[in-house]
């Protein structure tokens, strides 16, 4: 079973973070946009039991993620299932038809464009993104996927590099999605 072990953190300031990523030597990967639909499930409350279910779409490629519950109180840390499939937009359209047809429906579209970068600290290799969210503004996400005999531990050395770069102990536990409902609230 995998786990996504995660910290996110609201940037003020992209362009000084940039320079510490370049300072530590961490590695640029890419640039991306990703297109998020989460889907509400028909009989419970994907808000109540923080859990997301979403179709990803980046280019022409499709992911239908599930995330489950927050497992800590200090980081993100929760079991991910992700799948490929299809290729361009028209499978995510069907792929969205679909799951409406089976009772889910959609919430809110989540819109980013993510500076990936990788950075190795204590013998795990990282990725950092710099994510501007559409309406929200600049994030910095540090995260990693890991077996769950090894989350815990990873957990401890992902704070360890949060505060190793500079961040501060303010882990914003909220996901995009439930920032943007809660700004249009």
């Amino acid at each position: 079973m995998q786990y996504e072990v995660e910290v996110k953190y609201k940037l003020e300031d992209v362009e000084h973070f940039r320079k510490v990523l370049e300072e530590k030597q961490a590695e640029f990967v890419n640039t991306m946009e990703q297109e998020d639909i989460y889907l509400s499930h028909p009989c419970r409350d994907f808000g109540k039991t923080d859990e997301a279910f979403r179709i990803r779409r980046i280019g022409a490629e499709n992911r239908l993620t599930y995330k489950g519950p927050l497992v800590d109180q200090e980081t993100k840390t929760r079991q991910e299932i992700e799948l490929i499939f299809g290729a361009e937009k028209e499978s995510a359209i069907q792929m969205q038809t679909l799951l409406e047809k089976l009772g889910f429906q959609a919430v809110q579209p989540v819109h980013k464009v993510r500076h990936t970068y990788h950075f190795t600290f204590e013998e795990i290799i990282f990725e950092i993104v710099l994510d501007n969210v559409s309406n929200l503004g600049w994030y910095i996400e540090l995260e990693c996927c890991v077996d769950a005999d090894e989350q815990e531990a990873t957990s401890k050395k992902i704070l360890k590099l949060a505060e190793h770069l500079g961040l501060g102990p303010d882990v914003e536990r909220r996901s995009y999605i439930r920032l943007l409902l809660e700004q249009n609230q």
